[in-house]
């Protein structure tokens, strides 16, 4: 796929610190649901990088992600009109047709770009969808506005209480009392393990793991359920709240 555009976040809105946005311009019929990924193909890189779908349209891929390495710093050198090879449409992605009139969706740092998605698709059905993005600090703040421009009920969380409510998410859950009948939930492990016990309802849960091939051939990422092993990159990424074993 071709890079459309390419910039940091901070470049406009002065927050999230080594953040960068990619739109690729290519063919995305292959996906269904929000929530997938595609694995990135690197120069000099033995393993592809896995990075979720912030948004799909008909011809163009939004990526998110942090500079946390040599790969992604690899990728945040880039220019628009360089070309990447990425298997696409990995994973299996949110089910966002779940019977639920008051979704809640939950996002830790790089773990709020594939709600973005899922909050669209509620809006499309008429259904508002309540948001918390959690973060340590106003520095890694992204995507709050754009959440908001769609419609959603924004809520957002920081660590240190520099923005937004002080805490983690699960404050934020408590702290303001937010109804919900179902959650979506993507972000480090602790803070899903977190929401697991924290929440009363059913919800799905997106993890992150380590890849060797990205769509479940090596079975390097397999882990246990109460269904038994299953590949997070083939198998998952979502996981259901019925069937995850802490």
């Amino acid at each position: 796929m071709e890079i459309r555009q390419i910039f940091t976040i901070s470049e406009n809105e002065n927050i999230a610190k080594n953040v960068y946005k990619m739109v690729l311009l290519g063919n995305t019929t292959a996906f269904t649901r929000a929530g997938q990924f595609v694995n990135i193909s690197l120069q000099g890189k033995y393993l592809r990088r896995p990075i979720s779908v912030c948004h799909k349209d008909k011809d163009s891929l939004t990526l998110i992600y942090k500079v946390v390495g040599e790969g992604t710093e690899q990728m945040s050198k880039m220019q628009n009109g360089d070309k990447l090879d990425l298997l696409v449409a990995l994973g299996n992605g949110f089910d966002t047709d779940i019977d639920c009139q008051k979704p809640l969706l939950i996002g830790g740092g790089v773990g709020v770009p594939p709600l973005y998605d899922v909050a669209l698709n509620f809006i499309n059905k008429g259904i508002t969808p309540t948001v918390i993005l959690g973060f340590n600090n106003k520095e890694e703040i992204f995507y709050e506005n754009e959440f908001k421009e769609l419609g959603a009920n924004v809520y957002v969380s920081t660590v240190n209480g520099e923005y937004g409510v002080k805490g983690f998410v699960t404050d934020c859950i408590k702290n303001e009392n937010i109804e919900y009948d179902y959650y979506f939930t993507c972000g480090p492990e602790p803070m899903l393990k977190a929401i697991h016990s924290a929440c009363n309802t059913k919800g799905q849960l997106s993890f992150e793991e380590r890849m060797g091939c990205g769509f479940g051939a090596c079975m390097g990422c397999s882990c246990k359920t109460k269904y038994g092993n299953k590949r997070i990159c083939k198998d998952g990424p979502i996981l259901t709240s019925e069937e995850v074993i802490w």
